[in-house]
C-alpha cells in the first residue's frame, strides 16, 4: 500500500523486515512522530522477533515446557494471537512457525536463499496447545513447538504506534509497516488516500480508498517467496497442512476498525480459498480480493476500481 497524498511531512526507515512509515498533519511533529515510532519498534523485536536469539518469545521456545514471565509487549502481542486464533476457528495460527522452520524459513528473509534441497512439510502443532496464561502473564511453549506472530505483530505494532504518537503529538497520524496502515488522531479533510498494491513497495496504480480511522491491512502470496527442491514457498502458509496457501488468491485487503482486525481477516481470507468473500461479507469487513489471474472482486463498502488521483470512503 501507498499514501497517495501526504497531509504534511513523512518518513520511511527499514524496520523489522520491511519498510516503517510515519505520517503526519504537522511538520513540527515528525520528529517526535519517528522516535516513537522506532522505539515502538525496537519493544517488538526485543520481545517478539523469530529471528533474534535474544528475544523474548525465543527465550520462551528454549524453556520447553516450563514457564516464563513475559514483558508487557509480548503480552500484547500473545493475547491478539491467540484471539486470531479463536476467531478464524485456527487458520491463522501462532505456532505456524514450527512450519517455518520445516520450510527452511529459519533466519532473516533477507538472508534466505533458494536451495535444491526437499523439505518435508508439516502441520502446525496448534496454538490450544501453548499454556499462556494472561492474568500472570506466563507462557509455557512446549519442546519442538516454534512460533511466529507474523499475521498479527506488525498490524497490532501499528496500531498502538499510531495511538501512541497521535496521543502525544495531538496530530493525525499514519503509520504503515509494510502491508500493514493504521491511523489515529484527526483526520485531513479529504481522509487519509491510500493506493492499494498487490506489493508495498510498488508506485504503480491501483484502486485508491480513503480512510478517516481504523487501518487497512493487505496480506498476499507475491513477494517473500523461496525455493525448496520443486517447491515454491512463500510466507503463509496453511497451518493445517503446513504447506504454502494455494488457494486461488494472490492478495486480500481489508478495511476494519482496527489495523489487526483487517490482517486477521486478510490472512484468514487468503487461506479460505473460494469461500472467502462470503465469510468476509458475513463479518461485515469491506474487502478487495485478488485471484492467482489478476482478476479484483470487491466485497461490502469497498469501492469498484477508480479513476487514477481519485479516492472513495469506505
Amino acid at each position: 500500500m501507498t499514501v497517495v497524498v501526504a497531509p504534511v511531512a513523512a518518513e520511511s526507515f527499514p524496520a523489522i523486515g520491511t519498510t516503517a512509515t510515519v505520517v503526519v498533519d504537522d511538520r513540527g511533529a515528525l520528529p517526535l512522530a519517528v522516535s516513537l515510532l522506532r522505539a515502538d519498534l525496537d519493544d517488538l523485536d526485543r520481545a517478539c522477533s523469530r529471528f533474534r536469539p535474544d528475544s523474548e518469545i525465543r527465550a520462551a521456545e528454549r524453556a520447553a515446557g516450563t514457564p516464563v514471565q513475559v514483558g508487557d509487549t509480548l503480552a500484547a502481542h500473545l493475547d491478539t494471537a491467540v484471539r486470531a486464533a479463536q476467531l478464524t476457528d485456527g487458520l491463522v495460527d501462532l505456532t505456524v512457525g514450527t512450519c517455518m522452520i520445516a520450510l527452511g524459513y529459519d533466519r532473516d528473509f533477507a538472508e534466505l536463499t533458494d536451495s535444491d534441497q526437499a523439505v518435508a512439510a508439516r502441520p502446525a502443532p496448534g496454538w490450544w496447545q501453548l499454556g499462556w496464561d494472561p492474568a500472570n502473564r506466563t507462557l509455557v511453549v512446549p519442546g519442538g513447538m516454534r512460533l511466529d506472530l507474523g499475521s498479527t505483530a506488525k498490524a497490532l505494532a501499528a496500531d498502538h504506534a499510531a495511538g501512541h504518537i497521535a496521543d502525544r503529538t495531538g496530530c493525525g497520524v499514519l503509520v504503515g509497516l509494510g502491508g500493514d496502515i493504521a491511523v489515529a488522531g484527526p483526520p485531513p479533510p479529504d481522509a487519509w488516500r491510500v493506493s492499494v498494491n498487490d506489493d508495498h513497495t510498488s508506485q504503480g496504480p491501483g484502486p485508491i480508498v480513503a480512510i478517516a480511522s481504523g487501518g487497512l491491512a493487505t496480506s498476499g502470496t507475491t513477494r517473500r517467496r523461496w525455493r525448496r527442491a520443486s517447491l515454491q514457498c512463500h510466507h503463509v502458509v496453511d497451518p493445517r497442512t503446513g504447506l504454502p496457501a494455494h488457494r486461488g488468491w494472490r492478495t486480500v485487503s481489508v478495511a476494519a476498525g482496527r489495523c489487526v482486525d483487517a490482517n486477521i481477516a486478510a490472512t484468514a481470507a487468503l487461506l479460505l480459498g473460494p469461500t472467502a468473500p462470503a465469510w468476509l461479507d458475513q463479518a461485515g469487513l469491506p474487502a478487495r480480493l485478488v485471484a492467482d489471474d489478476g482478476a479484483a472482486r470487491t466485497v461490502g463498502t469497498w469501492p469498484d476500481e477508480p479513476p487514477p488521483h481519485t479516492g472513495r470512503r469506505l
